[in-house]
Order: structure tokens, then C-alpha cells, then sequence
């Protein structure tokens, strides 16, 4: 074991200003000494993105010793290259967007307002420094966790190597994420593209920007560059944007993105990429023709490849696959007893609150395994919503209609539209729907979808209610204060608590009200 833990790595982040350069002090200081372990630990940690994060602070505070081992920056991709510089460009976007349309309040913009994509990515990266203090080496470390700088790897079942240094467990979590991954186009390499982990570096506009793959990502950032002024043009295999949502969701979504400015090509696939010049030119067919585009930047917004590599998963009897992760149950624990996985790296479902969600499984199973193998947490037991922030929004918790049949449930579906909903109407915002899934004849909830300018933010109390047992019918008797958008649900519920009025009832109140006249 070395006596010197100190280590001299400096990780730099594009562009290195003030902002980044404090991210970087936070999530992998310059100059961080790796503590000396002392025994063994109760649980390491490899990958201190969110569910790694997560598992080591529980642990630490339930009493275990905990080491937490992060090669780059803790906070993963959420914090550094996902949800947070996504939500801040998306922001900022919003408000360019925004300016277009406030003549109709009572606003006039005069000619020449300036507009500054730099100013817009510098607020992103100064907020993003601002959050990284949660994620922080040094609050880690207040918090009772050994945190290690340097590259993990399993030495046998139960070690790992950080740079030299030997941890024992008893227990283990692989929380390494994922990454972004390219489609294998000829050229495209060679000519260079972006990613989710470069675009937020971004300090000039691409005045033209192909985005590859209309998935959450693709749509996402599609539309935000289009706002900022990029004309951009959005490639898709299939014939229309977010293929995993219903179709009449995505075509809300679409035709906003149109009036955006984003110009959609459908049904193509892309051939080769090569530069011309400082140009980069896309070559596609579609519907049997062949086409070019030429763009500035291409932005890859499709797939997502597990970190296994270097982790010395067979040393320690761990399998994994490289296009699906680490192999895990449904208790979260790898073929190696001792040994549990959480986060990207290991679940098809790759949300923050996923993984957070699985941190929580892993402490109770392998801290607080049951003599008689009851009690376990499983992830059979999630309900998992998500949502795509586009403008507007789409969120999405448990099945969709077409899975239902296909699991043989049969299901009734509502649909209530925003346009009906006053204060979506008073904010401009009416554009979109509530639809839920119940099982056929009851009022039991089996999925739900929302499409508004704050999708995401009202989903939780279709998953409150799935989480909780409860169905439409307590929702029809919750108030919710008028008017707010998230009225569409109570409205969506009351359109499922009138077909219970059937018409043998209604007729047999007729009857009672006619004898008390």
C-alpha cells in the first residue's frame, strides 16, 4: 500500500472559466488526497454519479463504513453532462422563445434586441457550479464517507484497487453509468461530432446543426438550438419524433417544434458523413432517394453504452454484457453474492430518479439481508414516470395502452385536452392533454400520460396514486385549487367517474327524485 495518497490530476472542462473551474474544485478537486483505508469496509462504491452517490452517503449514514471511488467527477452525468446543463440551456431558450410572443401581453420589443448564446451557456455553467457543492469531495467526505479519486477495479471478490491502493469489502455496488454512443455511420467519426457530454461546452451558436435520433435527447436539443437560432435539422429513422409515445402526443410536440423552426426528416437513414472543408455533410436516403444536408455540427442523440470496461468485472465474478450492462436480479445483485449494481449500468429505465430509486434497494439488500431471505427490495416494486422537456412537455408513468393489451390487460381510457382547462387557456398553454388507463370496469390506474407545458412537474400525482393504491375515484373527491393546469387531472378523472353513472342508475334516480317532487 503506497504511503503517499496524494494525487496531482487536474481534470480541465471546456471552457475552463470560473464556473468550471469551480465545478471542477468541487465534484474532482486539484491536488485530492485519497484516504488511508483502515479495515474493511461494510460497502465500496465504484461511480459516484447519482446512484452511487446515493448508496455511500445512506450508507454512511446508517452507521456503515462507506467508501465512495470516482475516476472523474462525482455527480455523474446528471450533474455535470444530463439533467442539469440540459435544464439550464433549455431554460434559457425558453425565455429566447418566449420574446416572440409577448406582443400579444401587451409588450413591444423593439428592432435590434440582442440575443447572446455565450451569455445563455455562461449562466448554465455558473448554476451548474452553484449545484455541484451537493455532489461535492469535500461534503462527501463531511459526511463520513472515504472518498477516492482514481480509476476502481476489482483485484478479486472482494477487493478493489484504486491507483495502488487496496479497499476490502464485505459489500460492493457498480454504480459506473452509462455513456452516449455513436450509430456506426461511415465517416462520422472521422468528421467529429457532439454528444450529451460535449454540446454543453458550446461557447458560439452552430449556425446550422444536425441532431441524429428524435428520442428525448434528440427532441430536446433540437428544439432549444432551434430557439436559440440554429437552423436545425432533426434525422429520424422512424416517421415521426419520440417513437415510445403515443402518437398523438408526439404529434403535439412535433407541430410545435416545426413552428420552432426544426425541419424534420423522417424515415432516413444516414449513409456516410464526410467534411467539406470547415463543412460537415450528411448523406441520406429516404424513401429511396438520396439526399445531402450540410450543417456546422452534428449532435448524436441516440444510444447509450453501459461503463463496464476496466472494472475487473471477471475478477470478481461479476457478468455483464456490453450493450446491457451489468447482469443483475431483481434485488439488484450481480452473480457475484456480494457484489450489487445500481443506476445506467445496469436497468433499461436511465433516469436520476431511477437510479436514486435503486440506491435505496441496494442499502436494504445488502446491508440488511434477512436471515430467511424475506423482506428484500426489489425493482419489480417501482413505478417509475419520466418526462421529455420539450416545449410542451411530455410525462409518462406505468403502461402505455398498447402494453396493456399485450400483457393481456384490458384497460379504459380517458383523455381530457388542456384547450377545456381555464388557467392552460389564460397562460397560452393549451397544447396538450391528460390521459389514464384504468383496468377495465374499475377505477384502478395502470398508466397515465400528460402532455402540457409542465408535464413533469404533474405526473407525480398519477404516481403518488399508483404508488399508494389509490384510484380515480380519490382523485374526483381531492380539491384541487382553481385554476391551475394540473386541473386536467381531477377533469380527466371526472371523465371516467361519469361513465360509472350508467344508465340503470340514472334511471332509478330519476324514479327517486320523481317521488320526492
Amino acid at each position: 500500500m503506497p504511503t503517499d495518497n496524494h494525487r496531482d490530476e487536474s481534470v480541465t472542462i471546456a471552457p475552463m472559466d470560473e464556473f468550471n473551474q469551480q465545478l471542477v474544485q468541487n465534484v474532482h478537486p486539484p491536488a485530492w488526497t485519497n484516504p488511508t483505508p483502515t479495515g474493511r469496509y461494510n460497502i465500496v462504491v465504484i461511480g459516484a454519479g447519482t446512484a452511487g452517490l446515493v448508496t455511500a452517503v445512506v450508507a454512511a449514514g446508517l452507521g456503515a463504513k462507506a467508501a465512495l471511488i470516482e475516476r472523474h467527477l462525482m455527480g455523474g452525468d446528471c450533474l455535470n453532462v444530463g439533467c442539469v446543463p440540459s435544464k439550464g440551456v433549455i431554460r434559457a431558450s425558453r425565455a429566447w422563445s418566449a420574446m416572440k410572443h409577448v406582443r400579444e401581453f401587451g409588450v413591444t420589443i423593439p428592432d435590434g434586441v440582442e440575443t447572446d448564446f455565450g451569455t445563455a451557456m455562461a449562466r448554465m455553467r455558473k448554476l451548474r457550479a452553484r449545484i455541484s457543492r451537493t455532489d461535492s469531495a469535500h461534503r462527501f467526505t463531511s459526511l463520513g464517507v472515504d472518498v477516492f479519486m482514481g480509476a476502481g477495479r476489482f483485484t478479486d471478490a472482494n477487493t478493489i484497487d484504486v491507483d495502488g491502493t487496496t479497499l476490502q469489502f464485505s459489500k460492493a455496488a457498480i454504480c459506473t453509468g452509462a455513456r452516449a454512443a455513436a450509430p456506426p455511420i461511415q465517416g462520422l467519426e472521422a468528421t467529429g461530432y457532439l454528444t450529451n457530454e460535449t454540446v454543453f461546452s458550446l461557447t458560439q451558436l452552430p449556425p446550422r446543426l444536425a441532431v441524429i435520433g428524435a428520442g428525448p435527447i434528440g427532441c430536446e436539443m433540437a428544439q432549444t438550438f432551434a430557439r436559440f437560432g440554429s437552423r436545425v435539422s432533426l434525422f429520424e429513422q422512424t416517421g415521426h419524433i419520440l417513437p415510445r409515445e403515443d402518437a398523438d402526443a408526439a404529434e403535439i410536440v412535433q407541430t410545435q417544434m416545426t413552428e420552432d423552426g426544426v425541419v424534420f426528416v423522417f424515415d432516413s437513414r444516414i449513409t456516410t458523413v464526410e467534411l467539406r472543408g470547415q463543412e460537415k455533410v450528411l448523406h441520406y436516403n429516404s424513401h429511396g432517394e438520396q439526399h445531402e444536408v450540410v450543417v456546422d455540427e452534428i449532435l448524436v442523440g441516440v444510444g447509450r453504452a453501459p461503463n463496464v470496461e476496466d472494472l475487473g468485472l471477471e475478477t470478481a465474478g461479476v457478468e455483464y454484457d456490453t450493450r446491457t450492462g451489468v447482469k443483475v436480479n431483481n434485488r439488484l445483485q450481480t452473480t457475484n453474492p456480494n457484489v450489487y449494481a445500481a443506476g445506467d449500468v445496469c436497468f433499461p429505465f436511465k433516469f436520476t430518479h431511477t437510479a436514486d430509486a435503486m440506491a435505496q434497494i441496494v442499502i436494504q439488500n445488502a446491508l440488511f439481508p434477512h436471515p430467511l431471505g424475506l423482506g428484500y427490495a426489489k425493482t419489480d416494486s417501482l413505478i417509475i414516470p419520466w418526462a421529455t422537456y420539450t416545449d410542451p412537455e411530455i410525462a409518462h408513468v406505468g403502461l402505455y395502452e398498447a402494453e396493456a393489451k399485450n400483457k393481456g390487460i384490458e384497460v379504459d381510457t380517458f383523455t381530457f385536452k388542456l384547450d377545456e382547462v381555464d388557467r392552460a387557456i389564460l397562460d397560452g398553454e393549451d397544447r396538450g392533454f391528460a390521459r389514464v388507463h384504468v383496468k377495465k370496469g374499475t377505477d384502478v390506474i395502470v398508466g397515465a400520460t400528460i402532455v402540457a407545458a409542465h408535464a413533469g412537474d404533474m405526473i407525480s400525482e398519477f404516481t403518488l396514486a399508483m404508488k399508494g393504491g389509490l384510484g380515480l375515484g380519490t382523485i374526483t373527491g381531492t380539491i384541487h385549487p382553481y385554476p391551475t393546469q394540473a386541473e386536467v387531472i381531477k377533469k380527466v378523472a371526472n371523465a371516467w367517474r361519469k361513465t360509472t353513472f350508467t344508465e340503470s342508475k340514472k334511471r332509478l334516480l330519476g324514479k327517486l327524485f320523481a317521488w320526492r317532487r
